[in-house]
């Protein structure tokens, strides 16, 4: 078993590597993975049930703790980025298929993954964890109803159906999670330490199958793609530590709310987009969940040596 958590910590470290590379791959030799495409949603719902596993009654509380910096923190993640989403998609005269994949994916609620960064950065891990965990269970409701709003002007959108796509792949698969962790909880606080290895082998085979499934229109457009995604994150990086900023929180509190907003829940976006519009639709998730690992490191990396002052510290406690 020590065996086993040794290569899961690694593989999870090294998360950006194998999505790249699997990338590079589909990208390479599509027909290897073309067949992945029907299990995109399935493979998202394992990830949703490791969720579901390592959940606890901790994080509902420390919204009840904290519930100002929480609906923040909320706020933050399902304004700006769905706001740079559609700004970059009229701005930059996006094709239908592109503009709703990348208001999609600023729609998503946060990635668990945002969690690890948050941690590396040396940020409030504790108030991550909590909004990422609320911007999820909200998901099925929020994410359509932005989508609508924003996306509808390029392409028909059907939110119930999205609701119900939502709740098949993420509520139904975390409520899956907590009743085996109730009834099983020795086993399943066991298998925790197996699951960056799971989480990351289904991240890397959906944007496999999303990558394998649109390598015509990655190879027609994909570097305007990828600037988006960049530019679309790199901003999402930066309001949200500066929102964290104008409401005088601690550098901690910066650093965390930086990490959520910018960091989303692609392997959702990526689902959605296969499901409810078109291969094309999902390359912005699919891209964005290889770079988003990629910058995270290097913010974190960066976070992880600035210092809280004095003042700044007395100020946010």
């Amino acid at each position: 078993m020590k065996i086993l958590e040794r290569i899961s910590r690694f593989v999870g470290n090294t998360f950006a590597f194998w999505v790249l590379l699997v990338s590079i791959l589909a990208f390479s030799y599509p027909a290897w993975f073309v067949g992945l495409g029907p299990y995109v949603a399935p493979l998202l719902g394992i990830v949703m049930f490791g969720m579901g596993l390592t959940l606890s009654t901790a994080e509902f509380q420390e919204v009840l703790r904290r519930p100002k910096e929480v609906l923040l923190g909320v706020l933050a993640q399902f304004v700006i980025m769905p706001l740079l989403g559609y700004g970059l998609a009229a701005g930059l005269r996006l094709t239908p298929e592109v503009a709703v994949g990348v208001i999609l994916v600023g729609s998503c609620p946060g990635g668990t993954a945002s969690n690890v960064m948050t941690y590396l950065a040396r940020g409030d891990v504790a108030l991550s964890v909590a909004i990422t965990s609320v911007t999820t269970l909200l998901a099925p409701i929020v994410t359509p109803s932005l989508v609508l709003l924003f996306a509808s002007q390029w392409v028909p959108v059907d939110p119930l159906s999205m609701f119900w796509s939502i709740v098949e792949v993420v509520i139904i698969p975390i409520a899956l999670g907590l009743i085996v962790k109730t009834l099983f909880k020795r086993q399943a606080e066991a298998s925790v330490k197996a699951l960056p290895l799971v989480s990351v082998a289904a991240i890397v085979l959906i944007v496999a199958g999303v990558v394998a499934a649109s390598k015509t229109s990655i190879a027609s457009s994909g570097l305007l793609i990828f600037a988006v995604v960049i530019l679309h994150n790199l901003l999402g990086l930066l309001l949200g530590f500066f929102a964290a900023k104008l409401f005088k929180f601690n550098l901690s509190k910066q650093k965390t709310l930086s990490i959520e907003v910018g960091m989303q829940n692609s392997g959702l976006g990526a689902a959605i987009a296969m499901a409810h519009f078109s291969p094309l639709a999902a390359v912005p998730s699919a891209l964005f969940s290889v770079w988003h690992n990629i910058s995270g490191s290097l913010v974190a990396t960066l976070f992880a040596r600035m210092q809280e002052k004095p003042a700044q510290q007395i100020a946010g406690q």
